[in-house]
C-alpha cells in the first residue's frame, strides 16, 4: 500500500518511514507524491487543528492513504510554549539552533527543579475512499530542558530535552531507543492496528 506522509520536514519523515518499515507499506513524501504543491497554512490554535489541516490536504490532493502529524514542545514554565509554535518560536522560517538558543534564552533564569517539559505528538490517518473519519491517536514524552546542547542526533529540540527515566537527551539516543520513548513513536504504535486494518483491506 502507499501511503502519503504529509510532512515536508526531513526529520519526520525520516522517523516515520522507521517507524513503518517492517509494514508492506511504501511511504510518500509531499515532494514525491505532490512535487509543487503548495504549504498548508498551519493556522490551528492546537496539534489536532493543524494535523487536520494537513492530513485533509494531502488526502484531497492526491487521493491517496495520507497520515498526518504535528507535534512539538511544551514547557510548564513558559505556559506550554512553545507548542504549535515550535518550529518557529525564535521567528518564521528559524532554524533549529536559532529555535534552541531562543529556548535557552528563555529559560536562562528558570531553576533545574522548574524546567519540565513534554513532547507531544498528534497523529491522524485519513483514506479518502473511506465515508470513515479520520483516525487520531497521541504520543507524549516527559522529560525536561537542560541547559545546554548535548548529542548529534535528531533535529529540533532534541539535543535541549532530556528524556525522564533517561538522564540523555533526545539526540543522545539511537534510533531504536529514541523510536521506543518518543512522542512520534508512541502515536505510530497507537496508530499500527488502524494501518494494519487498512492494508487488508485494499486490494
Amino acid at each position: 500500500m502507499r501511503l502519503l506522509a504529509a510532512t515536508s520536514n526531513r526529520g519526520k519523515l525520516a522517523e516515520l518511514r522507521s517507524l513503518l518499515a517492517d509494514l508492506p507499506i511504501e511511504v510518500l513524501s509531499l515532494a514525491e507524491a505532490l512535487p509543487g504543491a503548495p504549504a498548508v497554512v498551519e493556522d490551528g490554535e492546537t496539534f489536532l487543528e493543524n494535523a487536520l489541516l494537513k492530513v485533509r490536504a494531502g488526502a484531497l490532493r492526491s487521493s491517496m492513504v495520507t497520515l498526518a502529524e504535528d507535534s512539538g514542545l511544551e514547557v510548564d514554565a513558559l505556559d506550554g510554549r512553545p507548542g504549535v509554535r515550535s518550529a518557529r518560536f525564535a521567528r518564521e522560517g528559524a532554524t533549529d539552533a536559532e529555535n534552541n538558543e531562543a529556548l535557552l534564552s528563555a529559560l536562562a533564569s528558570v531553576p533545574d527543579d522548574q524546567r519540565r517539559a513534554r513532547f507531544r505528538c498528534v497523529m491522524v490517518l485519513l483514506d479518502p475512499r473511506s465515508e470513515q473519519p479520520p483516525i487520531v491517536t497521541e504520543g507524549r514524552c516527559e522529560g525536561w530542558i537542560g541547559r545546554q546542547p548535548r548529542g548529534a542526533g535528531g533535529f529540533g529540540y532534541d539535543p535541549l530535552f532530556v528524556v525522564e527515566d533517561y538522564g540523555r537527551t533526545m539526540a543522545e539516543l539511537g534510533e531504536a531507543e529514541k523510536n521506543l520513548v518518543s512522542h512520534r513513536g508512541k502515536a505510530a504504535r497507537a496508530m499500527r492496528s488502524s494501518l494494519e486494518a487498512l492494508i487488508a483491506r485494499r486490494p
